[in-house]
């Protein structure tokens, strides 16, 4: 499935069914008297959050959602039904903009939260209604108001606890395959992971959602490789983790990289760059013990960095158990 995380769609409300223009009819009743009953309220159209959703691809080619009318009333008083409401489905993290007046009509951050976006119309009234002393056989009635219709845009930001950061090919995915259940996409070539992913870490009876985006490069603010786009998906996340890789293929300076990505992220959004985070240094097991403390110690030496530290093996799961212990309390010092 394709990740969508913008989409602009249309919304309407269903009309409220008009008044009926009736008189009682009944044998040796003379004069029985208007009995035109009211119609029925229009649907609204709500919007309700789905945990099990994290992408808009749904609105790609579905684009317009119409609430039913109400029924227009009839004779002896009955009221026309009302309509059911409609209800959309969004992901969490979901922002829904007005798209003719910019207005932020609201976002969607947990299970089941329902946003109501566009009203049904009022119902019509019967000539029943205008009944009076001196208006015994009133022939008014009322056609129902029109509901709302909207232009509506839709932005999605990943809701997750832990996000990843990383050049290309630092080892995010392998990570995320490692500590967690799932399954993105791992080769040996930059940019194997092209739209964010979600995987559940697990420790005890306790779970964090952890985000894995697309790897950024230098001048990435500029359009360079993929961009920075995805950076929003971790604006929501409470923590980061900084994937470096010790020993990249392609012979770059783990310490430029490192540089790179924080530049990066401080271009982007300086409350995003001050976020709390933990540094994970990569492909530890390439290294012999002799040259683990000099080379760990060389590049933190090289960097500004005062955090926690962790030597891990995305590949083989070497000092991943720590990490997931660390990633736990950091969350759990953030929340």
């Amino acid at each position: 499935m394709k990740f969508v995380d913008s989409a602009s769609i249309r919304i309407e409300a269903g009309k409220g069914g008009s008044g009926c223009l009736g008189f009682r009819r009944e044998k040796y009743i003379p004069d029985g008297g208007p009995d035109g009953g009211d119609g029925g309220d229009g649907g609204h159209v709500y919007f309700r959050g789905q945990e099990n959703l994290n992408t808009l691809s749904e609105f790609r080619f579905n684009r317009l959602f119409r609430a039913k009318n109400g029924q227009p009333g009839s004779g002896q008083n009955k009221r026309g039904k009302s309509a059911e409401h409609l209800t959309v489905e969004m992901p969490l993290g979901t922002k829904v903009y007005d798209l003719e007046t910019d207005e932020l009509i609201g976002e969607i951050t947990q299970h089941e939260q329902v946003l109501l976006v566009a009203k049904g119309g009022f119902h019509g009234l019967g000539n029943a209604r205008f009944k009076s002393s001196i208006n015994r056989a009133p022939r008014k009635t009322t056609p129902g108001t029109p509901g709302e219709a909207r232009e509506i845009g839709l932005e999605l930001s990943i809701m997750a606890d832990i996000g990843l950061l990383g050049m290309p090919n630092a080892g995010k995915s392998s990570l995320i395959r490692q500590i967690s259940s799932a399954r993105p996409k791992v080769a040996d070539y930059p940019f194997t992971t092209l739209h964010p992913s979600l995987g559940v870490v697990s420790l005890n009876d306790a779970h964090i959602v952890m985000a894995d985006i697309p790897g950024l490069i230098e001048d990435a603010s500029e359009g360079v490789g993929l961009g920075f786009e995805f950076l929003k998906h971790l604006s929501r996340a409470k923590a980061l983790l900084h994937v470096v890789d010790i020993l990249p293929a392609d012979a770059s300076d783990p310490v430029q990289n490192y540089l790179t990505i924080e530049k990066e992220l401080a271009k982007y959004d300086k409350e995003l760059a001050n976020k709390p985070r933990l540094l994970a240094i990569n492909k530890m097991d390439l290294l012999t013990d002799e040259q683990k403390d000099k080379t760990v110690k060389s590049f933190l030496n090289n960097i500004d960095y005062q955090g926690k530290v962790f030597n891990i093996s995305a590949l083989n799961g070497l000092g991943c158990k720590d990490l997931v212990y660390g990633l736990f309390e950091l969350v759990k010092e953030n929340d």
